[in-house]
């Protein structure tokens, strides 16, 4: 099977060539992301992988189709960039990852809890500088502080277990609540509990309809004065704008993102040579209690090595009885 990956970078390419010796898949690796204007790259594959921002949108789709692509494969677990109605309707299928050490995610945000409340970020450059005061580094113990988990899922749930550790009061807001965590003695509660109760808001659910800007003006007033939020999820949970407002009136007291909602157009590239022409993020990275961190969450050795695995796995068994259902949408 001819396979087109688009938005490779180096150390996938190594990866993929290694999970794949065995099997008689051939990639073809594509530096540019996939969209409209690269979808005419997509001819003579049979197949093309992507990644969180490429844009499988209807008319790629249906570009797609017309260059008889039949299987869109995805490196990650969200699938919001990808129109699935349209895939099902041209008979393409649409695979995904949807489990990959979800520590890694985990970890990662609270590698951003720990940075904001105790000030790494302040202390390594003041260190530098040979300036070694303590002044405006109080941070808090995280024991007993109340820590709210939206979206429970496998990343969701290994935050749980993280922060239970820490002794942290969780609870969680999930319209499928987890047996598993409710037998550790986890609380689920409605999202205006969550958000009113808590100390730390962790974002951890995909973007949809329904979850699109979650964190907005309006869910924003209900936090606790200088609530910390975390989003380690997708940008689009998150109105950048309401966030803003939120900083800048002391409601949002600590801010630790690894996703953006137009992160598609910055993201995964150098572009330390350039002027950053979204007015939005730069304004976020002014601030001295935000950390921004460019979609790295995912990116350890385990994580990477089951991505490119699992991806194999879909391309090899997709039109047979081995197929994984979990891992197809269509």
């Amino acid at each position: 099977m001819k396979v087109a990956v688009f938005s490779t970078k180096s150390y996938e390419k190594a990866l993929l060539a290694k999970v794949s010796e065995t099997s008689e898949l051939k990639f073809t690796y594509f530096t540019h992301s996939l969209n409209a204007i690269t979808a005419t790259l997509g001819d003579k594959f049979e197949a093309i992988c992507v990644f969180v921002n490429d844009d499988v949108n209807s008319q790629v789709v249906n570009m797609l189709a017309k260059q008889n692509i039949r299987h869109i494969a995805l490196r990650c677990a969200g699938y919001n960039n990808v129109d699935i109605e349209t895939a099902s309707r041209n008979g393409i299928r649409v695979s995904r990852v949807p489990s990959y050490a979800p520590e890694a995610v985990a970890e990662h945000a609270v590698a951003l809890i720990m940075t904001l409340n105790r000030k790494i970020h302040k202390a390594y450059n003041r260190i530098r500088e040979g300036n070694f005061e303590l002044n405006g580094l109080m941070g808090f113990n995280l024991k007993n502080k109340r820590v709210g988990v939206i979206g429970t899922g496998h990343i969701g749930k290994a935050l749980v277990t993280i922060m239970r550790g820490f002794g942290c009061e969780v609870i969680c807001c999930d319209p499928v609540p987890s047996p598993e965590i409710m037998d550790m003695g986890v609380t689920y509660v409605d999202l205006d509990r969550l958000l009113t109760q808590s100390d730390i808001v962790s974002l951890h659910c995909p973007l949809n309809e329904k979850t699109y800007h979650l964190i907005n003006q309006t869910s924003i007033s209900r936090m606790r004065d200088g609530v910390m939020l975390i989003n380690t999820s997708r940008g689009g949970l998150v109105d950048s704008q309401a966030v803003i407002k939120g900083l800048k009136s002391g409601k949002i007291g600590y801010l630790g993102l690894d996703v953006y909602e137009m992160e598609s157009d910055l993201f995964f590239e150098n572009r330390s040579t350039e002027i950053i022409g979204d007015d939005v993020f730069e304004r976020l990275a002014t601030f001295h209690n935000v950390i921004i961190t460019g979609h790295q969450g995912f990116f350890t050795l385990e994580a990477m090595n089951e991505i490119a695995s699992t991806v194999v796995a879909n391309l090899v068994t997709c039109n047979t009885p081995q197929a994984n259902p979990e891992n197809f949408l269509v």
